[in-house]
């Protein structure tokens, strides 16, 4: 298991002690301590003492990537845990991950479902982001989803040691877990999600997503768009982008950086029909039977939204990954 951990002792405690019961027994937690200045060392070294099975490894403040890789580098099971030290896991999350990569050969790595806390504090936002993460039980359904926002919640990957080891973590100015997960979608590998919510998932002030640019909105459209070009947009400059709304202008924008530009723009508001946005004309959905053979990108927040278009295209024999995707 491998469990990053830089000022947390006010929820490692928690997070330790849950990982301590886990019906699964045989396992080494690899606790890599990034240069913390709180108590998070002595509560991680009080553990130890107690149970043999929690190593610690100290080191300077060097940030996420680099103690993530440290840590990797000391994991020696052929099954990686990632987990972090504000969340706390359901005591039957190890085996029943464990078990499904067993029981599928196939797949290089699970996630699981989550539950946001403390509930209390959870916006509408939040609590639709849960939702969707939580109808995410496939490996189909993580392709599908994937560039819509990541696919499977980061410490609630459990992957193969080999698999993990290859592609690593890296620093690229965006989320770490995301780049991952579409790196190795990118390069085939299939990735299966356990059903049950297995993970409690802190949510506060703190979080990185909160505090750090690599996880903001705009860093998450650069991630996509940089896959994008090498995936779906390979070997063209145009697409056909669905939705003009706050994510489609954004991801036109992150597009056009890779020289990558829209060719229609497919709109249901009927005042924008007949429009040129950046010199693509605004069509109507039946329009897109003259731009036949370029991609389209699904730009639309909304589960309920980008399942409408979903039917639309099939029922116009467009074929998700194929012909287009979901990307918000």
């Amino acid at each position: 298991m491998l469990l990053p951990v830089y000022n947390g002792e006010a929820t490692l405690d928690l997070c330790l002690r849950s990982i301590a019961r886990q019906t699964e027994q045989r396992f080494e937690c690899q606790i890599v301590d990034d240069g913390s200045t709180d108590g998070s060392l002595t509560i991680a070294g009080d553990h130890h003492r107690r149970d043999g099975r929690f190593t610690v490894l100290a080191g300077p403040h060097e940030g996420l990537v680099p103690t993530l890789m440290r840590g990797l580098s000391a994991c020696r099971a052929p099954v990686v845990a990632r987990m972090d030290a504000d969340d706390v896991m359901h005591r039957r999350r190890l085996s029943e991950q464990r078990s499904a990569l067993e029981r599928q050969p196939e797949l290089s790595a699970v996630g699981c479902h989550v539950r946001l806390f403390p509930r209390s504090q959870l916006g509408d936002g939040l609590r639709s982001y849960e939702r969707w993460l939580n109808s995410i039980d496939s490996p189909e359904r993580v392709a599908q989803d994937a560039f819509i926002e990541c696919p499977i919640a980061h410490p609630t990957l459990t992957l193969r040691r080999d698999v993990l080891t290859e592609f690593g973590y890296r620093d690229q100015g965006w989320p770490e877990d995301y780049d991952l997960v579409l790196r190795m979608l990118a390069a085939g590998h299939r990735l299966g999600v356990v059903p049950r919510r297995l993970l409690m998932w802190r949510d506060g002030p703190s979080r990185l997503s909160r505090t750090d640019a690599a996880y903001s909105d705009a860093a998450f459209t650069a991630c996509r768009a940089h896959f994008l070009v090498r995936g779906l947009l390979a070997g063209r400059e145009d697409y056909v982008l669905w939705g003009y709304g706050s994510t489609g202008k954004a991801l036109r924008s992150a597009l056009a950086l890779h020289g990558k530009h829209p060719a229609a723009i497919v709109e249901l508001h009927p005042g924008r029909l007949g429009q040129r946005i950046f010199g693509a004309p605004v069509i109507p959905l039946e329009g897109l039977t003259e731009w036949c053979g370029i991609p389209i990108l699904v730009s639309v927040a909304g589960q309920q939204a980008r399942d409408q278009i979903r039917a639309a295209l099939a029922q116009m024999d467009f074929v998700e990954e194929r012909d287009f995707l979901c990307c918000a």
